[in-house]
């Protein structure tokens, strides 16, 4: 009998992400509870992460896959559940999850197989509902509409659905209302990494004194994701039950699109210092780029925290910029790309890094991984997987040739 060898960690080339799917299905469960004390239904969000090697331990717990794309919306119908392309005979089970479509701008050449593989669209505009409401017809696909109430829970004006001038979605309400016989639903996004109940709960009364009357003419509200409610300290209960009195008062299915709650902490990026350096601060640099494999925290002007060095678990923020000034023996990290700021972040660290080190970037899986990027061809990191029984995977490396064919 042939046996696949045991990969250890150890003897893995550096960079590559690590999943844990441990981790996932930590996340997973509080999601599942959420919904069985709430009665929501809850979609992988895949523009946060679209890592399908680790979908079949998600499955489980969540309802489908939310999508921002045709690509993704694809992805989600051919690798999430029962709903898949190599198994169309499952389309009546009761257990087949739900593929929803979204995009802020559908083209009139890719409409059509959209709808092939949706269970839902929804559309960004209204000028883009009437543009390609009868094809959803033509194929009995529930029709949804993108609200946006002006208001948002977001610390970015990047990430601020809200913002001014957004096109993110319908706001004026009686050209909601002179549309409602086209829809079954709304999908309402307004919150990034709000990790306050009392913010969202204020948020959706402020959305239900507006819209009210619009939300009782519906079928279902997806209220999207940026709820950061698998913090160890959220109050899950009262969301629960907010969400369960949100439904009942207006008759309608909620679905939630839990992304980086789906996978927050379960995932790092494991480098190794190159080199080290000293000007006026300790300076390492790691075989991998925060601009091409982190690339979220370098658009958030963020820092990444360091989860261990050597194996060993460290769980190490990075310092507070306001206070690193006058630091002489912080370290700062940074990645091997030429971009002068392509830092990972400053830290108080035990002892001085050495050239061979290991460090684990921590929270590499949401908006990270979706984003990475071959720029100055530095080495794509490889995708490796913590099954749940211990045992290392090795999903995907990358080479020269995955680098040239990104090209022409």
């Amino acid at each position: 009998m042939n046996s696949t060898p045991a990969v250890s960690l150890a003897a893995l080339k550096t960079p590559y992400y690590l999943l844990d799917e441990a981790a996932i299905v930590a996340n997973m469960q509080i999601i599942a509870r959420l919904c069985e004390l709430s009665g929501a239904k809850a979609l992988l969000a895949l523009k946060c992460f679209a890592t399908w090697g680790v979908f079949d331990v998600m499955e489980p717990y969540l309802h489908g896959t939310t999508s921002s794309s045709l690509n993704e919306v694809r992805l989600g119908y051919e690798t999430f559940g029962n709903n898949n392309a190599d198994n169309n005979n499952n389309v009546n089970n009761q257990n087949k999850k739900e593929t929803h479509a979204y995009s802020v701008a559908y083209s009139a050449d890719e409409i059509d197989e959209v709808l092939s593989y949706a269970d839902k669209i929804i559309f960004n505009s209204i000028s883009q509902l009437n543009a390609f409401k009868g094809q959803a017809a033509a194929k009995n696909i529930p029709v949804g509409l993108r609200l946006n109430p002006k208001t948002s829970n977001s610390s970015f004006i990047i990430a601020d659905p809200a913002r001014p001038f957004s096109r993110l979605g319908e706001h004026d309400k009686d050209k909601i209302a002179a549309i409602l016989g086209d829809i079954t639903g709304v999908m309402i996004h307004n919150n990034c990494e709000n990790d306050s109940f009392e913010a969202f709960s204020a948020s959706l009364a402020d959305i239900e004194a507006r819209f009210g009357d619009v939300l009782a003419q519906l079928e279902w509200v997806s209220l999207g994701g940026g709820i950061h409610f698998i913090a160890p300290d959220y109050p899950l209960e009262k969301l629960a039950d907010r969400l369960k009195g949100f439904s009942e008062k207006y008759g309608v299915q909620v679905y939630l699109e839990p992304g980086e709650a789906s996978i927050h902490g379960a995932g790092s990026l494991v480098t190794t210092v190159l080199d080290t350096m000293h000007n006026e601060k300790n300076l390492a640099v790691v075989d991998a780029s925060i601009e091409a494999h982190m690339l979220d925290l370098l658009i958030y002007r963020e820092s990444a925290p360091i989860a261990s060095i050597n194996g060993e678990f460290m769980a190490i923020a990075p310092v507070n910029k306001d206070q690193v000034d006058d630091a002489v023996d912080n370290t700062i990290i940074y990645g091997r790309s030429c971009l002068a700021g392509d830092i990972f972040g400053e830290y108080v660290l035990p002892s001085n890094l050495q050239i061979g080190d290991k460090i684990a970037f921590g929270n590499a899986a949401g908006y990270t991984m979706v984003k990475k990027n071959w720029f100055n061809g530095v080495n794509m990191p490889a995708i490796v997987i913590r099954r749940l029984d211990g045992s290392i995977d090795i999903q995907r490396e990358f080479d020269y040739q995955d680098y040239k064919a990104s090209l022409s």
